[in-house]
């Protein structure tokens, strides 16, 4: 759904005019991967200890109005004076840093998504004492990470978003903040990525057996699939077998009997089968189930070093392996 729509959609379903406004004033900003923080872009307001300072050098230059107090005078505009400049170091310690996000990884529904952010700063000072989060997440799951970024240099910070569920996600509005260096003001940024985030489905943590192979069109079918989707078509370990095709179950098998003994799959009896990972016999009628059955079935695939091929309502991936293909499966899954 368009954030727009989105918005307008959530407007109607009760939230709260503090909600909307920050709804709107996130919408109005661009969505970039690099972000160089300005006067522009960076704002300043007094925190709750701030506030209270406040409230306390305007009793203590009203008692010293009343009783001619020069150490009273004194005193407070030193104070006064301390805050103000406290405020220009605050918002100084932010402006001038530049944040860049580097794409997220793919993750499962459930995980949370890392948040690679690299500080730069051109400054011949440190800057001491910078946290980004995620705006409106639970601080619980996701709190902020803070760093102090060397002079003329960079660091990097992961942020953690728990992410809502399958599916390519826009990044959530990142914050950028300090309060250094006496607590009383706060200074933050709002930044949008332009980086989405996929999110394949959550693999089933109990699955079934992967399916019996398909026969190839042309082949007699001769060789089997045990219910273990591993091709019974084996032969004795020969020198240069490639490690993936060793039958590492039966060899455990056969270690656990005294036998020094290695098997591999023979490729002729495999090519005459084909793994189909297939959407409609998952054994499920909810669609998210279907999905979740049919990562852990990849997942467990490549892990046994298969051919395999994926089938999903609207799309046909031919059989391979590999990470590429993994990744293939796993994002037609996910957008499924």
């Amino acid at each position: 759904m368009p954030e727009a729509r989105q918005s307008r959609f959530l407007g109607i379903s009760g939230w709260n005019p503090r909600t909307r406004l920050q709804t709107w004033w996130h919408n109005r900003l661009p969505r970039r991967d690099t972000l160089t923080l300005t006067q522009r872009n960076v704002y300043i307001l007094p925190t709750r200890a701030g506030w209270m300072l406040a409230l306390t050098l305007l009793l203590l230059l009203v008692a010293s109005i009343n009783y001619q107090l020069n150490l009273g005078y004194l005193l407070t505009f030193l104070l006064a004076g301390s805050a103000v400049v406290g405020m220009h170091v605050c918002h100084g310690n932010l402006r001038g840093t530049t944040l860049h996000l580097t794409p997220p990884d793919p993750v499962h529904a459930g995980q949370a998504a890392a948040l690679d952010i690299r500080l730069t700063s051109e400054r011949p000072r440190i800057r001491y004492g910078l946290g980004l989060g995620v705006i409106g997440a639970d601080l619980a799951h996701a709190p902020l990470a803070w760093t102090d970024v060397p002079a003329q240099g960079s660091t990097t910070l992961q942020v953690a978003w728990p992410v809502p569920g399958r599916g390519l996600h826009a990044l959530p509005a990142l914050t950028a903040l300090t309060l250094f260096p006496l607590g009383t003001f706060r200074v933050w940024t709002v930044w949008r990525p332009a980086a989405p985030v996929l999110v394949y489905p959550e693999p089933e943590s109990h699955p079934p057996p992967l399916p019996p192979g398909e026969p190839q069109a042309g082949s007699s079918g001769s060789a089997r699939v045990q219910s273990t989707g591993e091709f019974d078509g084996v032969r004795a370990y020969r020198r240069g077998d490639p490690i993936k095709a060793v039958v590492w179950k039966k060899a455990a098998q056969a270690f656990a009997a005294g036998r020094d003994e290695l098997v591999s799959r023979d490729a002729l009896s495999t090519q005459r089968q084909q793994l189909w990972l297939d959407h409609a016999q998952c054994g499920h009628s909810d669609l998210e189930a279907r999905l979740s059955r049919l990562t852990a079935w990849v997942l467990m695939a490549d892990r046994l070093g298969l051919d395999y091929g994926l089938r999903v309502p609207g799309r046909e991936i031919a059989p391979d392996q590999g990470p590429v293909h993994r990744a293939r499966c796993l994002e037609a899954l996910a957008l499924a």
